[in-house]
């Protein structure tokens, strides 16, 4: 992707260094000893702590994903910090935290939004809030820092041209086509999950009541044109396995790309559709809790937004302004109109966890 030049994040640190959170207490880490309240810490220190520690380790944030290779290169660049990502899902990287409690190796991950209140529970993280905090929707944050939405994603169609000659732009197109619909594993992808939701929504549901959804998919299943393959990714398409997709619109165009951009089509479903997030969550017993903070106000920051943008990933903060080379390669606002945030987490977080089970017996058994 075309590069885009950037004011030097230590400018962004030391231009904000007068700024501190109130709060108080501490918190541990790995090796026993205490660190101070990072929500009362300012930029200035954390950025002198993290080029101390010297490294960041991250779980489920692959450079493919979201453009985060050109943001742990920066980080790298201006801080000398070291970086190390291992790619595994949501409930892996939670699940990892969790076992290796004080004997860590992860010092931050990035778990869909619908983790959060999961994190919370378990009492696994550490709360940092960024200096960006007003500027993140309610929506997108909890109460004390200790997940926070670093991008949006919103659920979208990807259409194979060469195999599709009307591309769908609805959820009634996808009902009333004759062509494979590809959605991945609704049993434990996040992405998946949100795009039942997304039906769900479309068809006048919502997060306690997710039959629409469910109905929608079983008739598509009952025609024989539910592919549930794994082939909604960049080697199916280049095989031509997939049809029509259903995944994040990021990950949409970002595959599209890396196939053929002129081949594939992205749109969001006029009906309705569903924005959700990516949150970062920062280890509580981390071994580099600092490293781990700057790379959270980084990914916050405004190099760090058009990062993400440049991944196809809407940044969170409206405030950033996108370069015209980034935003004319995202789908258009407009397709956005009907799109909505999750609004009611502890209910999605509760049909969530039934939903894998639902989903086999009202959807799986009809698959041909």
């Amino acid at each position: 992707m075309e590069t885009f030049r950037k004011k030097r994040l230590a400018t962004v640190l030391l231009g904000a260094s007068m700024f501190a959170l109130v709060a108080c207490g501490s918190e541990e880490t790995t090796n026993g000893s205490s660190i101070e309240d990072p929500n009362a810490l300012s930029l200035e220190k954390i950025e002198e702590k993290a080029k101390e520690e010297g490294e960041v380790n991250s779980v489920g944030m692959p450079d493919t994903w979201a453009n985060w290779e050109e943001t742990w290169k920066e980080i790298t660049d201006e801080h000398g910090i070291k970086h190390t990502d291992t790619d595994m899902s949501s409930a892996e990287e939670i699940s990892k935290m969790e076992s290796e409690g004080e004997n860590a190796t992860a010092d931050i991950g990035d778990v869909g939004i619908s983790f959060g209140p999961i994190v919370e529970e378990k009492d696994i993280t550490l709360p940092y809030k960024t200096s960006y905090w007003d500027e993140i929707p309610d929506w997108a944050k909890d109460d004390d820092g200790d997940w926070v939405v670093g991008y949006q994603g919103t659920i979208a169609f990807i259409t194979d041209k060469e195999q599709v000659k009307n591309t769908p732009t609805s959820w009634k197109d996808l009902l009333e086509g004759d062509y494979l619909v590809n959605i991945g594993d609704v049993q434990t992808g996040t992405q998946d999950q949100m795009a039942v939701l997304a039906a769900t929504i479309a068809f006048g549901g919502d997060e306690t009541n997710l039959q629409p959804g469910l109905d929608f998919f079983a008739e598509i299943a009952k025609q024989g044109r539910l592919s549930t393959a794994k082939s909604n990714n960049v080697a199916g398409m280049e095989k031509g396995e997939m049809e029509v997709g259903i995944m994040w619109d990021f990950n949409a165009l970002g595959y599209a790309d890396e196939v053929d951009r002129e081949q594939f089509e992205v749109t969001i479903p006029e009906e309705g559709s569903v924005v959700s997030g990516y949150a970062t969550i920062i280890n509580k017993y981390s071994k580099h809790p600092h490293a781990a903070m700057l790379a959270r106000e980084f990914i916050l920051s405004d190099e760090g937004q058009i990062n993400l943008a440049k991944g196809y990933a809407r940044p969170i903060r409206d405030s950033v302004e996108l370069p015209k080379e980034v935003e004319e390669n995202m789908v258009p606002k407009e397709q956005y109109a009907n799109a909505v945030p999750v609004s009611d987490h502890e209910a999605w977080e509760e049909t969530a966890k039934e939903l894998p089970k639902l989903w086999q017996s009202e959807v799986l058994v009809h698959v041909k």
